[in-house]
């Protein structure tokens, strides 16, 4: 019951911001992508589905091709990534969701969502240094989880369906904690697997909640963005276009496949884009202050 209650509310949710997403483009006239756009959404959400995660390499190729400014990225990465991620959302729920914990699944879904209200306009708000310095950091820790991942360093997880009460209040807790912080660009995927698989769970039933996490709550802080002027809908519209058809491809067509080589490339430009992040997010401190002085 609960599955297809929240494959409805995906529904709804997903109609909804479909035609705010097509009105607000048309109202700000930027409904014409691009095939680099496009490409990156398919690239980023087919490894996406795969378990590479999205947010970190489109960073890393917005900041390495210098298509918007930093202040941007937070906005276009939940916008542009959101019906893309419903639809990873849905097949995760209708494969696996039946087996996860009900509780679990509904109350990380709703924490996170709260997380993200409360984050989204915070970023909308905040200083391009502070966003730089915050997505920056957050790729630093990509990068090393990616290694970690490629070192066999990961949690192994255990076989539960479901947590004991304390363990379900920290999760809960912590996907409060990663909702926010979703609303700054930094993926929730890789820390929800790591947190879930420590305190207990069969890694494979993380799936359904975390891709369930993020398809709720990037459409809902996803309103907030496009109202904001820090974001480019082209861009975002592209990431769409090219993300839907390649998760429908990962999820029945390819299913698996060895990614270890990737991810170490992905290491080495995730870590380009932190430095240049930083760097700039150094460089506008330092030129405040001699302002300042």
């Amino acid at each position: 019951m609960t599955i297809i209650v929240l494959l409805a509310a995906l529904a709804a949710l997903g109609i909804a911001f479909t035609v705010v997403f097509i009105s607000t483009a048309v109202k700000r006239g930027e409904t014409r992508t691009n095939p680099e756009a496009i490409a990156l959404g398919a690239v980023t959400n087919f490894f996406d589905t795969l378990g590479i995660g999205s947010f970190a390499p489109s960073t890393a190729w917005i900041k390495f091709r210098h298509l918007v400014p930093d202040s941007f990225i937070p906005a276009i990465l939940n916008v542009g990534h959101s019906l893309p991620t419903i639809a990873q959302s849905a097949i995760f729920l209708i494969i696996l969701g039946v087996n996860v914990d009900p509780v679990l699944l509904a109350s990380c879904i709703v924490s996170a969502v709260i997380g993200a209200l409360i984050g989204a306009p915070l970023v909308v708000r905040a200083p391009v240094r502070l966003v730089q310095t915050v997505v920056g950091v957050a790729l630093l820790i990509a990068a090393c989880l990616y290694a970690m991942s490629n070192l066999n360093l990961m949690p192994i997880g255990g076989t539960a369906t479901a947590l004991p009460a304390m363990e379900m209040g920290i999760a809960i807790a912590v996907h409060f904690l990663l909702g926010a912080l979703m609303a700054f660009g930094i993926g929730l995927y890789a820390p929800s697997l790591i947190l879930l698989s420590l305190l207990g769970l069969d890694p494979r039933l993380a799936f359904p909640i975390m891709a369930s996490a993020c398809a709720f709550l990037m459409p809902t802080t996803g309103f907030s963005f496009m109202k904001s002027k820090r974001i480019d809908m082209k861009l975002a519209i592209g990431m769409a276009i090219g993300g839907i058809p390649a998760v429908l491809l990962a999820a029945f067509v390819v299913k698996e496949m060895p990614i270890i080589w990737l991810r170490w490339g992905v290491v080495v430009v995730v870590l380009y884009a932190a430095f240049l992040l930083l760097r700039s997010a150094f460089r506008g401190s330092r030129a405040t202050v001699g302002e300042a002085a």
